[in-house]
């Protein structure tokens, strides 16, 4: 029986890693874009969920006017913690745990939310998208992103061969890179939605460090709690992950294409 992922389990080593290892090739560059496109909507008042290690929030808060008021949120208290790391205390930024799907906050309370591939993740999506119009304000947009396919992320198809090497009897599920549109844009609508566009945003990303990538992929994602319910050693995997990487994206440099999904939504007035 395949072990249940669970996020709060993101704990000890694994937010580290996943900051360092994926952070720089798989987040930065998109958390830019992110960050871009909500400072353009001039929030007053925006809020995060799924911040995990900050790396959209620090991009936000590099972006956005001083007076737009910042609050990241995620399930996890360890990610929180080394988002934490990224705000100096004089920025206007609020961290606080909590969970995308029950949010702890008023009707009504932002003009903006802001999700960096983590919808995917939520195991109740369509009450996701209900709290994130309920926190809205009338006129407020909900932006948010996730992976398009494993055959338009190289990485990924990579990893995802790695996993299949090692479990060719009980695959775990590849859940970041099977997230679609249509069941967006159906949940977005049910929950009131509407102006939803989307856009395909592909970049090119050099990897400077292969080896640091596989460590992410196995010490810092959801696969770290799979490889350690089943008894791998997580650094034989991490030498197969680099070993695979270099092999097909090369070492001068290491490059692998990114594909992701961008979308935007309004609350009606």
């Amino acid at each position: 029986m395949q072990p249940k992922e669970d996020f709060a389990a993101f704990v000890g080593s694994i937010p580290e890693n996943y900051d360092r290892g994926l952070g720089p090739v798989m987040f930065a560059d998109y958390a830019r874009i992110m960050a871009g496109r909500a400072a353009a909507l001039a929030p007053g008042r925006l809020l995060e969920t799924a911040a995990g290690s900050g790396i959209v929030t620090r991009a936000l808060r590099d972006q956005l006017p001083g007076s737009t008021a910042l609050t990241a949120t995620d399930l996890n208290a360890d990610m929180l913690a080394v988002a934490a790391r990224k705000i100096a205390a004089s920025e206007a930024v609020t961290l606080e745990p909590a969970d995308a799907q029950n949010l702890p906050y008023a009707d009504g309370a932002f003009d903006c939310v802001v999700c960096q591939f983590g919808v995917m993740f939520y195991p109740d999506k369509d009450r996701s998208y209900r709290e994130a119009f309920r926190v809205l304000r009338p006129g407020g947009h909900y932006l948010f992103s996730f992976w398009d396919a494993v055959e338009f992320n190289p990485f990924a198809r990579i990893w995802r061969g790695i996993m299949l090497r090692l479990f060719p009897d009980d695959p775990p599920p590849f859940v970041p890179f099977e997230y679609r549109f249509d069941a967006a844009k159906a949940s977005l609508l049910a929950a009131g939605f509407d102006g939803i566009e989307a856009s395909v945003v592909r970049l090119s990303k050099e990897i400077a460090s292969p080896a640091a990538l596989a460590r992410g992929l196995a010490c810092g994602s959801p696969a770290t709690i799979t490889l350690d319910a089943r008894g791998q050693d997580k650094e034989a995997v991490v030498a197969m992950a680099t070993e695979a990487l270099i092999a097909e994206l090369g070492t001068d440099p290491c490059r692998t294409d990114l594909q992701a999904i961008f979308v935007a939504a309004r609350r009606p007035d």
